[in-house]
């Protein structure tokens, strides 16, 4: 799932418009329907502020190094 479908699912589970997710997260409705239209470049300060609403942020996560066979 992209983050556009999971900030559009989690805001649309809530019942919110993308007006009042805006106003809630303290962004505004254009940089909601940019995230939900999946813009590759946002704010990363930003998408947090919107996922903070549902209890997530996004974050460099490890994964295991390619070892290449």
């Amino acid at each position: 799932m992209s983050l556009a479908d999971f900030v559009k699912d989690k805001r649309k589970a809530v019942k919110l418009t993308q007006t009042e997710l805006a106003e809630k997260a303290g962004v505004g409705l254009r940089f909601i329907r940019e995230l939900e239209q999946g813009k590759a470049t946002l704010r990363l300060d930003k998408v947090n502020q919107v996922l903070q609403l549902f209890g997530y942020k996004v974050g460099a996560v490890l994964q295991t190094p390619y070892s290449g066979s």
